[in-house]
């Protein structure tokens, strides 16, 4: 559909409009009584949310994203499915499945009350799609915007065969100064550190930033905090369905390799994703769904 059918269908008076966004990709604006955000058909993406009356954004995005068809956006919240990572059969597939560089479907729009707005996205399996992944499968990405943002990705299996995914809400939260940034919960929990080969770490105490940060935790508790003293406010990750979680933070030199990402973009922006990875594999039967989902609350400190 283009920005007139979109609208025609699933606009709502006030709330609920779509805009051309960068690289000509249909946007969703959301504008409630409690926040605004923006969502990016391409991808199923999440570009910005901003409760009513914040001071910053609780999403970033590079200022060197790319929008161009079949390149995935850096910032916002990417889904990551049917695999986090490297290609898992070591196929040649891109990092971190195929559906955060393709169009979405808009499925519903909704506003139950003036506080609260739902959008739905959908993407099913194609010859395109069977030929990467061979299963049939139809996703949902459900959002809620209200005072907090609530995301939940759907994996409804439609073959008669159970499949096996991994996956991740690869969550980027803008921050004030990453010398500054601390993640909370985490306490006590192993991980595997991709810096490090993978080698199993410990966590002691809160996590901060003073170099490359590329962590998969494991065993998780469903409650996180990112604390942000720079911007003096902290945000609550609630989330289920998962008991992985991953922290990044490319630093310097990780940074200037890449070309969708300014070279002092590391300073802003902390990764902390909500995800089924490494041995938290999630095997879906045939005709069933799976939920993974993930709730963000901004207060002050």
């Amino acid at each position: 559909m283009n920005i007139e059918q979109l609208n025609t269908e699933y606009a709502i008076a006030d709330i609920v409009k779509f805009v051309e966004g960068k690289g000509g990709f249909p946007v969703i604006e959301v504008r409630n009584q409690q926040a605004i955000a923006k969502i990016s058909v391409y991808a199923g993406q999440v570009l910005s949310f901003q409760p009513i009356g914040a001071t910053a954004d609780l999403l970033f995005v590079s200022s060197n994203a790319y929008f161009q068809s079949g390149k995935a956006i850096k910032g916002g919240i990417p889904v990551c499915w049917p695999w986090f990572g490297a290609d898992p059969e070591n196929q040649g597939r891109g990092s971190h499945g195929f559906v955060r560089d393709r169009p979405w479907t808009v499925l519903a729009t909704a506003a139950p009350s003036a506080n609260e707005t739902k959008i739905t996205l959908g993407l099913s399996d194609t010859a395109e799609t069977r030929e990467l992944w061979p299963h049939a499968f139809e996703l949902r990405l459900e959002l809620t915007i209200d005072r907090t943002l609530r995301v939940e990705l759907v994996t409804h299996n439609t073959g008669d065969q159970s499949f096996s995914i991994t996956q991740a809400l690869h969550t980027y939260f803008t921050i004030g100064d990453v010398a500054q940034v601390s993640v909370l919960g985490l306490d006590g929990c192993d991980y595997l550190d991709k810096v490090e080969d993978f080698a199993r770490q410990h966590q002691g105490g809160p996590i901060t930033v003073s170099a490359e940060v590329d962590r998969i935790y494991l065993d998780v508790p469903n409650a996180l905090t990112v604390e942000d003293a720079a911007l003096a406010r902290r945000i609550q990750i609630s989330t289920a369905g998962n008991k992985t979680a991953i922290v990044w933070n490319p630093w310097i030199e990780v940074s200037q390799k890449m070309a969708d990402l300014a070279a002092d973009n590391y300073q802003k922006f902390i990764c902390v994703e909500t995800a089924n990875a490494a041995e938290d594999v999630v095997t879906v039967a045939a005709g069933e769904e799976y939920r993974l989902v993930a709730e963000y609350a901004v207060e002050g400190m």
